[in-house]
């Protein structure tokens, strides 16, 4: 409960788990946003779970709000600690949220090798095909820059 943010960890595991499945080929939808589509899956395997209905469309709404510019705390915990979490991870945004100690730690065990490019690619897919997606919007407000500009990427040489 760090910050004080009273959240439900086996939801946000799941829909941190689960919120970018939609840019794998097999899960992807020709429909629906990435993130809508991560969500139907998260609904999914919350009923292979045994998860009651609610708590299923609340996985999909976690993951639906990742992509927000700003999730209210107040309103959705588990979004904001994702979106929060995402941002950090894929455009560098507010590293100082994250204690650097725990920052290395998890960059020494999970190293981000080409994790940048691989998501560029992934979202510049989406928004040839979806131009009316989040990730088209993203890629228009210049994620690419933002990509490459990932202190997490630069503090940590020896892992790129």
């Amino acid at each position: 409960m760090r910050h004080g943010i009273d959240f439900d960890a086996e939801l946000l595991y799941v829909s941190a788990m689960l919120h970018d499945i939609g840019l794998v080929k097999e899960f992807d939808s020709h429909t629906v946003p990435f993130e809508e589509a991560g969500g139907h899956v998260a609904w999914v395997f919350g009923a292979g779970a045994g998860w009651p209905v609610e708590r299923r469309m609340r996985a999909a709404e976690v993951i639906v709000r990742h992509m927000w510019v700003e999730v209210d705390v107040n309103l959705d915990p588990e979004g904001h600690l994702l979106e929060i979490a995402t941002g950090l991870d894929i455009a560098g945004r507010a590293p100082d949220r994250w204690p650097a100690d725990f920052r290395s730690a998890v960059i020494d065990r999970f190293p981000r090798l080409t994790l940048g490019e691989e998501f560029l690619h992934c979202f510049e897919d989406q928004a040839r095909r979806k131009p009316a997606s989040s990730a088209a919007a993203a890629v228009e407000s210049g994620i690419a820059d933002r990509i490459a500009a990932n202190g997490l990427d630069r503090t940590f040489p020896g892992q790129r």
